[in-house]
């Protein structure tokens, strides 16, 4: 969701020109959104030119879909087969696996701008938006799960579980604060809010992702191994941001 360039500049700040591929503006020095195209040393070009076939988007689409297709067809076959690929408690497994996939996502696209720095490869900036949008989906049918499926469509439960557990209320704040950004992702948005305000309501991806992380650690009861690595990988990022944004990078 994440969050472009006028003629001399590098993506600092101004809307996609015609023949950009990004999503998003391009960010004001010191700003580090996730939806900007490359600056200067991001290499729009990178490499000589080097562009991407036409068909790695939807193939990396595809591939980001597979989980949801496998947990569909697993949680199927616990219950009609009695299986097991989700242990003994499919309900509980199958929100746990896509929650786990929600925040994959969204830190991989916050990973996309260092990624385009340190590899001078300005041409995956088109994956920052397809990344966070990813996220959604599976932040979505994680609450779906959740709602559905675990507690039964029962409104009385949810609104007592957001309203006394903290980690669920953190959960749920999360995904809430990804909605205008899925919302206002494309384009014709960023025409209608202007650079500077887009820019600013999509910084909320970090607060986001920072909650997501903090909901993955306090869900789980016993080895916190897996929400401290997710934790690590987002404060590189975030460090990365930040150190370039000190920089004037």
């Amino acid at each position: 969701m994440g969050p472009g360039l006028r003629r001399g500049d590098d993506g600092v700040g101004s809307g996609p020109r015609r023949g950009d591929d990004g999503v998003g503006p391009g960010l004001r020095r010191g700003d580090d959104g996730v939806g900007s195209g490359p600056r200067r040393g991001d290499g729009r070009s990178s490499r000589a030119g080097f562009r991407p076939p036409g068909w790695l988007h939807p193939v990396v689409v595809v591939a980001a879909l597979v989980p949801f297709a496998w947990v569909c067809w697993a949680f199927y076959s616990d219950l009609a087969h009695n299986t097991r690929y989700l242990t003994s408690e499919p309900i509980k497994e199958s929100e746990h696996f896509t929650g786990k996939w929600a925040l994959r996502y969204l830190l991989t696209c916050l990973a996309v701008t260092p990624a385009m720095k340190l590899l001078k490869a300005g041409w995956l900036v088109k994956y920052r938006r397809t990344f966070g949008l990813l996220a959604f989906f599976y932040a979505v049918v994680h609450l779906g799960i959740y709602f559905g499926l675990d507690i039964e469509l029962m409104w009385s439960n949810l609104v007592e579980d957001v309203a006394e557990r903290l980690y669920i209320t953190l959960g749920m704040l999360g995904l809430v604060l990804m909605v205008p950004l899925a919302v206002t992702s494309t384009k014709g948005w960023i025409r209608r809010l202007g650079n500077r305000r887009w820019n600013a309501l999509h910084r909320l991806v970090y607060v986001s992702a920072v909650l997501g992380c903090i909901h993955f650690y306090m869900a789980v009861k016993r080895d916190v191994t897996e929400p401290l690595i997710f934790a690590a990988i987002l404060a590189l990022s975030l460090g990365l941001r930040w150190r370039w944004a000190r920089a004037g990078r």
